[in-house]
């Protein structure tokens, strides 16, 4: 929802670093690979019991996904790199309630569950859309430059960030912040189902 918002102001600050790795022939996909290590340690981390240790590598991994689309578009962004981005996100993303849930089961398991199958409709709808539209020659820039066409929703990547966040920062509220954020997301589906169904009509 606040992507949109805040993506200039981001992207001008990850350009100058995005510039000095290129400069050192670090290439996008090794940065993919690395905030993907970064991501799912940290997911290790919180179910181990070190929620602060898991978010200081989440972080990482998301300062990775900025760094690797604009050092992409210095080299020469490729469909497999868009593809490996995309992937690396969803594992992240997956892996964190996961972590949770292994963490403390009795109590995390049920909300984590639910989080999850609000992340597979959600991105369902998300990526199905996307597939079409590249069928049909659709094109967007409204939430920077993609691989694909970006359909944008309620849930996006900062409120993905701060409610991972707040699950770190408050695991005992784990609970309840992963059950608010699986309805942000389930209403971010339908808005975007919605939105996909009259655009294909």
């Amino acid at each position: 929802m606040l992507d949109r918002h805040l993506r200039p102001g981001i992207e001008r600050r990850i350009a100058v670093s995005a510039r000095r790795l290129h400069g050192r022939h670090v290439s996008a996909q090794q940065i993919t690979f690395t905030g993907l290590a970064c991501g799912l340690l940290g997911a290790v981390a919180i179910a181990w019991g070190m929620p602060w240790l898991g978010l200081g590598l989440f972080l990482l991994n998301r300062i990775g996904d900025g760094l690797d689309g604009a050092v992409a578009r210095l080299e020469g962004a490729t469909d497999r790199g868009g593809y490996l981005d995309i992937v690396a996100d969803f594992l992240v993303y997956a892996a964190i309630p996961l972590a949770f849930a292994v963490a403390d089961p009795a109590r995390n398991a049920l909300a984590a569950a639910f989080l999850l199958a609000a992340f597979l409709a959600n991105g369902v709808a998300f990526l199905a859309f996307a597939i079409l539209a590249e069928k049909r020659g659709l094109e967007t820039r409204a939430q920077g430059q993609k691989s694909f066409y970006f359909l944008a929703g309620l849930a996006e990547g900062f409120e993905t960030i701060a409610a991972f966040a707040l699950m770190c920062i408050f695991p005992t509220w784990f609970e309840i912040i992963a059950m608010g954020f699986a309805m942000m997301c389930i209403v971010s589906a339908v808005a975007r189902m919605m939105t996909a169904w009259r655009a294909l009509g």
